[in-house]
Order: C-alpha cells, then structure tokens, then sequence
C-alpha cells in the first residue's frame, strides 16, 4: 500500500521500505541523523499514515471497546487519549494501542499496521485508514509551525480536537512517539498535502521512518514486534502502567500473576563506543547471562550506542554490563530512561 503523500516523498528524494505492508519513507536526501536532529532541536514532520484507525461509534461500541482492553477507558473522557494494550489470554501484548476519544459519540483506536487484520477482528468498528493521511509535526518548534497554519490546530499533551477546515474534518492529538512536543493530525488526502507544503515553506524538515526509530529509542518508547509482544507480559517490558485492574479483560489473570513473577523488567543500556548494540544480543553481569537487548542502534544526540533491554529483576540502573553481539563485545552501563528528554540541548 502507498500513502496518499507518495508522489510528494517521491519529489523530495524520499528513500523507501516497506513496513507493514506499506511503501513508506525511510529518509531524505539529509538523511537518517540530521531529520533526527531537526527533530530534538526544530521541528520535523512525519507521514505516519501506515498506522491503521479503526472508528467506533456511539455508547454499545464504546462500552464493548473498554471490556478489551487493558487500561481503564471509563476514565478518558472526550478531548483526552489514553495509551493502552490488546493483550491475549496469557497476558502477551497483541498489539498496543492509542485511543484518541474524539467526541461522546466517535472513538479513534490507532493500531500497528503489521497488526491491524488481528486487531480489527477482535475489536470490530470501522476501518477507515483509507479515507485519512496521518502526519506527526513533532520538536520544540511543533507547536509554533502548527499555529502558524492553525491557530487551533496546537492540543495540550494527550487532548484530542476535531478542527473544521470547511468542509474537511480533521482531528488534531497531542500524541506523538519521539518525545518531543508536538501533535498527530488525521486529515483528508487534499489537506494533509495542503498541510505538507505548508510546513515545508515554513523549513519544518521532512523526516522518515529511520529517525521516527531513532528518536523513540533516544525517548525509551518501546517498539511492537522488538519490545513487547505476543510472548511478552507487559511488567515485562515497562508497560505494565498501562494495565488496570479495576475491569475485567482478556487476559487479565495472566497479567495479574505475571506482574507478581516477573522474572525480568526492562532497562535502558548505553554503550562504550561507536559500534551500537543490536536486538537479540546478550547481555551479561559478571560473566552471568542476565537477558538480551530487544532494541538498539546509535543515539545522533549522546553520540553513543543506547539500547533496551529485557533483564533479571536485580539488574539496576548504574550496573556495568557486557553485550555479545556475534563475533565482538560492548561494554555498557545499565542508565534510567529516558535517554534523552523532550528539547534536549542540541543547538
């Protein structure tokens, strides 16, 4: 599938990969580093319309959409979004999610595009990825650009807004997964190519999937597929937050064992040297396996290798560790997270 911005990623010397099925933008012709970059310090823009939006509509659908998920969505009222988990009958993490509550009467769930045919078949509703483009304007500067075409188009930090542009309804979050300020924008085709250009002659840089993977990881958020999954309980992973048992849902006994017996929890590592750590790889204390990395790469702002790491319980922040990536060694230190926090010193 391509995105309705395809023929303009394409005029800009976009790189593509496949992800999820999709035809999206890898990065520019500044590359992976410098998008990155502009993120932490201006503003970038995202074509995330690979994400999929099921739609929900009036209180039944609302009211059978809560009994399924993990987080208590009684307690979002419209305006606000909330993140939240699928889980399956053992407690594993089939997809997480994000609900924007756009209205009392519309519900917006954004889904894993990889994940979407499961989601879609357990939580019902309406799939309407096609008839929208998603963007993420996202960096200190965000809220400015964002003002600069609509006033009302800046939200507060998890609010959701539906603006009128005549006759186009588009619906503005405070969401995003770099962390940095900013917000996700669900619009019809003909504006979001309108809302491109006008933040690209504004100089908010264009910014790929690379440096949307980057700039998550620089923010500690976990990656579906790489940090959390089917086989994963989300004490496991750093999400148990997101889990309230104060409903019932499926899963929700196999999440409450797995959060009193977990045998790992997950940790940030940052690594000596220029190589970065890479998913898979193990991690050892003292010459003792204590778990693996399940996401890695190298941090364009601490100009070292960082990674996430699912590890045994007494593994704490401050610990030296050793990583075993194939044929050579990374020495590491176990940190807090996030690595790097919203508008870091980059100048």
């Amino acid at each position: 599938m391509r995105s309705p911005l395809h023929a303009v990623h394409e005029s800009i010397g976009a790189r593509f990969t496949d992800f999820g099925g999709w035809s999206m933008p890898l990065a520019y012709q500044h590359g992976t580093v410098a998008e990155h970059l502009a993120c932490r310090s201006r503003a970038a823009m995202f074509d995330v319309s690979h994400l999929a939006t099921l739609e929900f509509r009036g209180g039944a659908e609302l009211t059978r959409l809560a009994s399924l998920l993990s987080n208590d969505l009684s307690a979002v009222g419209a305006g606000a979004t909330q993140y939240t988990l699928l889980l399956n009958d053992a407690g594993g993490v089939i997809d997480d999610l994000v609900v924007w509550r756009v209205s009392e009467q519309v519900t917006h769930v954004l889904a894993n595009a990889s994940n979407i045919d499961h989601v879609h078949a357990i939580l019902g509703g309406s799939d309407i990825t096609a008839q929208r483009v998603l963007l993420a304007v996202q960096g200190p500067q965000a809220p400015e650009m964002l003002a600069r075409w609509r006033p009302d188009a800046v939200v507060e930090r998890r609010r959701v807004r539906v603006l009128d542009p005549g006759d186009a309804q588009v619906v503005v979050a405070g969401t995003g997964y770099t962390g940095e300020p900013g917000a996700e924008l669900a619009l019809p085709p003909e504006v979001g190519v309108e809302l491109w250009q006008t933040l690209s002659a504004l100089g908010v840089e264009p910014a790929g999937l690379g440096a949307r993977d980057t700039l998550r990881l620089e923010a500690g958020l976990p990656l579906h597929g790489a940090d959390l999954g089917p086989e994963i309980s989300p004490f496991e992973c750093g999400v148990g937050w997101a889990v309230s048992f104060g409903h019932e849902f499926p899963g929700a006994r196999a999440a409450a064992q797995a959060r009193d017996t977990a045998t790992r929890h997950r940790v940030g590592i940052v690594t000596e040297g220029r190589r970065p750590p890479r998913g898979g790889a193990t991690v050892v204390v003292d010459g003792e396996t204590v778990g693996e990395v399940t996401s890695g790469n190298w941090s364009p702002v601490l100009q070292c290798g960082i990674a996430l790491a699912r590890v045994a319980p007494w593994v704490r922040a401050a610990m030296p560790v050793t990583i075993l990536v194939r044929d050579h060694t990374l020495s590491g230190t176990v940190v807090g997270l996030p690595f790097v926090r919203s508008s870091s010193a980059v100048t």
